[in-house]
């Protein structure tokens, strides 16, 4: 029996439902979601394991014109998505009509490696607008193959992964077979925790904020978590923790609920705020948090 592995690589716009795609790819909560744009600043890994076959989907952030230092790094994972794919899936949502960096559009239509264009959100649309868009993007990226999905409803989504097999190429897994991802237990108690500062915080707050999980003690029946919130700035300190503490209590209560779910064990979570000033554009503070890997 032949076996297939290889890297299927998801790239965007911001809030098009690359993380709902990932996680319906993947069977598991491994990206965040939330419906403020730039919710996802890693690439992250979602690990697909059969019998003869290995799929290595990576989830990136959506593409944006960076304005600070820590958005240059996150468009450097996008670059890397370009480097190392075997499939890339160019994800659009219904009404939308083109990529807001003309350089990674041009990578696309240009790629020697087969691409996918899925066209999600079509639960919000009605034939007459979806056959457009289909013509649009199929005049748009004519190396492309369309498929409309709702990674939502998981609508089409399993074609989507059939497809994808059939044009993997032959090779030995790259992971152990019971692999889930490549990132490590921290770091999805800070993206859990990130995810509800983002959810509950208004303006500019969850874009200034980095968690860093110091402890993460594990015993038979338990997980003991201390966790730092990075924020620039004193007044955000004060919004972080709320009146009496109940802004942060909240976002612990819920954090912690999530990771139970997620480890399948009791959780015990203590966090902190602290204030690191102006992090996102200090070079040395994001390659500390695993941004800048220049």
């Amino acid at each position: 029996m032949t076996h297939k592995a290889g890297f299927v690589n998801i790239i965007g716009n911001p809030n098009v439902g690359k993380s709902t795609l990932m996680n319906a790819l993947v069977g598991e909560r491994l990206s965040i979601i939330t419906s403020k744009a730039q919710t996802t600043r890693h690439r992250i890994l979602g690990i697909v394991n059969g019998d003869d076959f290995q799929v290595l989907f990576s989830d990136t952030p959506g593409i944006i014109k960076p304005a600070y230092e820590l958005q240059s790094s996150m468009m450097d994972f996008v670059k890397s998505a370009f480097e190392d794919a075997d499939v890339l899936i160019y994800m659009v949502e219904i009404g939308e009509k083109e990529l807001k960096d003309e350089a990674f559009f041009n990578k696309i239509i240009h790629s020697k490696i087969p691409v996918l264009l899925l066209l999600n959100k079509i639960d919000k649309s009605n034939q007459e607008q979806l056959e457009e868009q289909v013509a649009l993007w199929q005049e748009k990226v004519p190396n492309a193959e369309i498929f409309p999905i709702s990674a939502l409803e998981n609508f089409n989504v399993q074609t989507v992964f059939d497809r994808i097999l059939e044009l993997l190429p032959e090779s030995p897994a790259f992971y152990p077979k019971d692999a889930l991802t490549d990132k490590p237990e921290r770091f999805f108690v800070n993206e859990t925790i990130r995810e509800k500062i983002l959810l509950h915080y208004e303006k500019e707050i969850p874009y200034a904020v980095e968690i860093e999980t110091e402890e993460f003690i594990e015993d038979d029946d338990i997980i003991r978590i201390r966790a730092v919130i990075m924020v620039e700035r004193e007044t955000q300190k004060g919004i972080i923790i709320g009146h009496k503490g109940a802004a942060i209590k909240r976002v612990g209560v819920e954090a912690r609920q999530d990771l139970e779910k997620f480890f399948g064990k009791q959780i015990h979570i203590e966090m902190f705020v602290k204030v690191n000033k102006d992090w996102r554009n200090n070079a040395y503070q994001l390659k500390r948090f695993g941004y800048n890997q220049k």
